[in-house]
């Protein structure tokens, strides 16, 4: 049984769930704790590091890309006391977003002779264009979207400005209680990934791949390294609790929350 959902996303970068109706619905799927972690961005209403609201634990969290070796991987920071630093970097990370999504969109413009209906803020993201794709004349669903113009190695695809491995990590350790690495299975070169967890508190064991994955390696690394397990839906719709922790193992991510 799932307890905690230790990865979901916002309006406040590109889930569909407005931050103050998260734990209502966390209440409605039966989750008892859950991590809001929106991508480069602090919760605007979380003003602590755990929150209790209408009976739900909320955890300020946050996800960061970074680059370890020529490859990009998430980190999850958990339990945010935002730092000057952290704040500079995210400052710096939605002006990147903000100027990204701009040249999408003028590629995908241009390429397809269509104009996109979008409103570039702080916290956009590819998920942003593909829906405005999806809305628009061009003939693509939100998949679509990714799959022949967006996506990495598509013709509209611009990348990122993120931060290596290292100040990302050395970031999160001093603003949050813990740090892991996300969806660990999802990367090209998952042994690669896996091997940053020796710098890190955590991994997500835990996670809705929509497949059947193969989590030996996975399992081998939390022993190795003495990992805590973390785990969440990564919803960026209105269900949570796809995957998460049970009691017992929320209860050693709280312990190693506190001891840090």
């Amino acid at each position: 049984m799932v307890v905690a959902d230790l990865h979901v996303h916002t309006t406040n970068s590109d889930g569909e769930l407005e931050p103050d109706a998260v734990p209502q619905a966390a209440a409605m799927d039966g989750v008892s704790v859950v991590a809001i972690t929106d991508h480069d961005r602090f919760a605007p209403s979380l003003d602590a590091p755990v929150t209790e609201i209408d009976g739900v634990t909320v955890i300020h969290g946050i996800e960061l890309r970074v680059e370890e070796d020529g490859q990009q991987i998430d980190l999850l920071g958990y339990g945010v006391r935002p730092t000057a630093a952290l704040r500079a970097e995210v400052n710096r990370l939605q002006e990147d977003r903000i100027e990204r999504a701009k040249e999408i969109v003028e590629r995908v413009e241009r390429r397809t002779g269509v104009a996109l209906d979008l409103d570039l803020q702080p916290g956009v993201g590819r998920p942003h264009v593909a829906r405005a794709i999806e809305r628009s004349a061009i003939d693509c669903d939100y998949h679509a979207a990714f799959d022949q113009l967006i996506g990495d190695d598509c013709p509209c695809f611009v990348p990122r400005s993120v931060p290596s491995f290292e100040r990302g990590r050395a970031l999160l350790a001093d603003a949050c209680g813990l740090v892991s690495l996300a969806h660990p299975l999802r990367y090209d070169d998952r042994e690669r990934a896996l091997s940053v967890t020796a710098a890190l508190d955590g991994v997500e064991y835990h996670y809705d791949y929509g497949r059947d994955v193969d989590l030996r390696p996975v399992e081998r690394t939390i022993r190795e390294n003495d990992l805590v397990v973390t785990g969440g839906s990564d919803a960026h719709d209105r269900t949570l609790g796809r995957a998460g922790l049970s009691a017992a193992e929320y209860g050693k991510f709280r312990e190693r929350c506190r001891r840090n």
